[in-house]
Formats: structure tokens, sequence, C-alpha cells
């Protein structure tokens, strides 16, 4: 039976048994749910700067981007928005694979931009305390 809403449940993990119409929000930095779709896999979203975030609104919350659960046989496509599902239309192949590229794409521009910060800074500090500023 397909899901409209799902309501917040803030936990430091994920249960073993997962209830339909429930966005579990672990503290270690994911959200996991039932596919909206009734199919009952469980759906995974990494929270984190390159991949999804969460806004909270009162009792309610917005999870963005889309979800898009291409690697499950429903292929179900769909947004939470102040916890109601908004359904979008399901990708072709292309479409997967091409947004698959760009969240691939997203993920090592973000930490490769991480990266060279750490190195800048560590060099900015390593010259710090050599001229003892």
């Amino acid at each position: 039976m397909r899901t409209e809403a799902l309501t917040p449940r803030y936990v430091k993990a994920v249960p073993s048994s997962m209830d339909e119409g429930i966005l579990y929000i672990s503290s270690y930095g994911s959200a996991i749910h039932k596919c909206c779709c009734g199919c009952g896999n469980e759906v995974v979203t990494p929270l984190g700067p390159a991949q999804w975030h969460i806004t909270k609104q009162g009792d309610t919350v917005t999870l963005r981007p889309s979800v898009g659960s291409w690697n499950l046989p429903c292929q179900s496509h769909y947004h939470i928005t102040n916890n109601r599902i908004e359904w979008l239309p399901k990708f072709s192949p292309a479409q997967i694979a091409a947004n698959q590229r760009s969240d691939n794409a997203a993920k090592h521009a973000h930490y490769d931009a991480k990266r060279r910060v750490g190195l800048w800074t560590k060099l900015w500090n390593w010259l710090r305390k050599l001229l003892g500023i």
C-alpha cells in the first residue's frame, strides 16, 4: 500500500525492524525508511553536504534532493516535503545513469575541495609555526 506521508523519528541507530510510514533519522548521519510505494524495501539516504539533507520545520521535515530508488525493482521517485510524499515521474535508464554520474561527480568535487582546503590549512599552520606567528 502506498504511503502518502512519513513521520520523522529521531533515533541513535535504526531499529532492526522498521515500521511503514516512519522516517528514521539516525544520529549516525542517515535517514532510512521503507519505500513509499509499498514494496517493503528499505531506502537509505546518507545525510551530508554532497548527499541528502534534512530541513526541520516544527514537527515536519523535508528531505532533499529527491528519493530515487534506482537500485530497487520499483524504481520509485519522490520528494519528502513537510512529511508529505510528492510523487515524481519515474526516470528512464538513461536518466538514472546520468543522475548517478552527476551525484558521483558532486561527491568527488566536494571531497576533493575539502581535501585541498585541508592541505592548504596544514601548510599555513606549518608556516606560522616555522615563522613563530
